[in-house]
C-alpha cells in the first residue's frame, strides 16, 4: 500500500467516525437508519487485483474491519502483497465476492457463517461447526484454523428495560417471551430474515416483538438507539465495549441459538500461499476474546485508527 493510500485510508476512517456518530443521532431523530459513507473506489465492483496481490475484505462493522487489518498486516509482514476492500457490506454480499474472486481473505465467525450456509445445522462443538461449514462451502474456498476469540450476536436490553422487567445477566432470552410484544427490536436489516435473528428468536424462543427497527450491524446506530430507548432490545456483539460502558444487559442463550462464534479466516485456496496460511493461523493462535475486547475498545471507544491498532497488536504478539 502506498503512503498516499495509507493517509487517505486513515483520514476516511477517523473522519468517518464523526460522520457516523452524527448520522446516528440524525437517524434516531428522523426515525430511520443510515449507512457508513465510503470514499475512494467502490468495494462492490468485481475488479480483481493483478498479479499476486491478496485482497483482504471486511464486512460493514468495525470489528470486521479491524480483523481484516490484522490479517492483511500479518500477511504483509511475511512479504505478501496486500490490498484492502474494507467495510463492504453484510455476509450476504461478501460471501458472493469471495466466491467470485473479488476478495481473497475475509474475517468470519464460524457459527454465523454456518447459519448462512445451512440454517438447519446444529453442531455441538467448534470443530463440528468447521466441518459442517466445509461441507457447504464453495469448492474454491476453505476455512483456516479458528481462534479462541468469540464474538456472538446477542439479545441485549438497555438499563431501563432491564430494571422494568427485572432482568439481569443471569436472565434468559426466554424471559422476554411474555413482554416482547411491548418491545421494539433493533438490528441490521438482514437480522430480520436470518435464523440467527428474528426467525430463530421466534422459532426457538417464541419471541414476537412489537416492531423491528432496521439500524446497523451492532454499530453506532444500534448502540445509540438502545441507549436512547428508541429500541429496548438490540443485537449487540458480545465484544462491544458499549455493553459495560452503557450498562446494557446481555441475556443468556441457553438454547444456543447463536452457537459458536469463533473468529476464523475464510480464504480463496488458490490465492493464499502456504506462507500466508501459516501467518493467518499464527494470528488465530494468539487472538483470544479478552484481546479482541481490548482491541475493539481502542478503536470504538478511544477512536484509534484500526490499522494502527492492528499493527501495534501484531508487533506485541511477535507476529510482525
Amino acid at each position: 500500500m502506498t503512503s498516499t493510500n495509507r493517509i487517505s485510508r486513515s483520514i476516511r476512517r477517523n473522519r468517518g467516525a464523526a460522520v457516523v456518530a452524527l448520522a446516528a443521532a440524525t437517524a434516531l431523530l428522523a426515525g430511520c437508519s443510515s449507512s457508513d459513507g465510503k470514499s475512494g473506489g467502490n468495494p462492490l465492483t468485481d475488479d480483481k487485483a493483478s498479479g499476486d496481490t491478496v485482497v483482504v475484505g471486511s464486512n460493514n462493522f468495525p470489528e470486521s474491519t479491524l480483523l481484516a487489518d490484522i490479517y492483511g498486516e500479518a500477511l504483509k509482514a511475511k512479504g505478501i502483497k496486500v490490498s484492502y476492500k474494507p467495510n463492504i457490506g453484510s455476509r450476504e454480499t461478501t460471501y458472493g465476492l469471495i466466491k467470485n474472486g473479488s476478495i481473497k481473505v475475509l474475517p468470519e465467525y464460524n457459527g454465523a457463517l454456518l447459519a448462512y450456509l445451512d440454517p438447519k445445522a446444529t453442531p455441538k462443538t467448534a470443530d463440528a461447526t468447521t466441518a459442517a461449514i466445509e461441507a457447504k462451502l464453495d469448492s474454491k474456498l476453505t476455512l483456516l484454523k479458528p481462534s479462541p476469540a468469540q464474538d456472538k450476536d446477542s439479545v441485549t436490553v438497555n438499563a431501563a428495560t432491564a430494571k422494568k422487567y427485572h432482568l439481569t445477566e443471569k436472565s434468559s432470552i426466554a424471559d422476554l417471551k411474555d413482554v416482547a410484544k411491548d418491545l421494539v427490536m433493533g438490528a441490521s436489516p438482514e437480522f430480520q430474515t436470518r435464523q440467527q435473528g428474528l426467525v430463530g428468536l421466534k422459532s426457538v424462543y417464541g419471541l414476537q416483538f412489537k416492531s423491528f427497527k432496521a439500524l446497523d450491524a451492532g454499530g453506532p446506530l444500534t448502540r445509540a438507539a438502545l441507549k436512547k430507548d428508541a429500541v429496548q432490545v438490540a443485537d449487540i456483539f458480545t465484544t462491544a465495549p458499549a455493553i459495560s460502558k452503557e450498562k446494557f444487559v446481555v441475556l443468556q442463550d441457553p438454547k444456543n441459538l447463536f452457537g459458536f462464534e469463533n473468529v476464523q479466516p475464510l480464504v480463496d485456496k488458490s490465492a493464499v500461499s502456504q506462507k500466508g496460511v501459516d501467518a493467518l493461523n499464527a494470528v488465530s493462535a494468539k487472538l483470544d476474546t479478552a484481546t479482541l475486547v481490548d482491541l475493539n475498545a481502542q478503536v470504538q471507544t478511544q477512536g484509534k485508527d484500526p490499522l494502527d491498532v492492528a499493527k501495534a497488536w501484531l508487533k506485541s504478539a511477535g507476529l510482525a
